[in-house]
């Protein structure tokens, strides 16, 4: 079972690869995509996307065996990504 902090960056990481995908004109991922590319346990995957959707900032479309068919950032989760991107541009302007 992962810690806590590796949660937390799994839950990054699903994030910032939307976010990337979405600023690349593609509306989602699939799951099969993200876990090859985050090199993430389907399990990991699952649970991070779960609580994802719970926070309403990703979408997703579910197999029958509750893994990740395609996931998409939903309209809170991009202005989230962009609030976040404007503050580390400020950061890095000040710093």
């Amino acid at each position: 079972m992962a810690t806590l902090h590796q949660r937390k960056n799994y839950r990054r990481a699903v994030l910032n690869a939307l976010y990337q995908a979405t600023e690349e004109n593609r509306p989602g991922t699939t799951g099969a995509k993200l876990r090859e590319d985050l090199g993430l346990p389907e399990q990991d995957l699952a649970a991070a996307c779960t609580y994802l959707v719970g926070e309403g900032l990703v979408e997703v479309d579910w197999t029958t065996h509750h893994t990740p068919a395609m996931v998409t950032l939903t309209h809170e989760g991009i202005r989230q990504m962009e609030a976040e991107e404007e503050e580390r541009e400020v950061r890095e302007t000040r710093g």
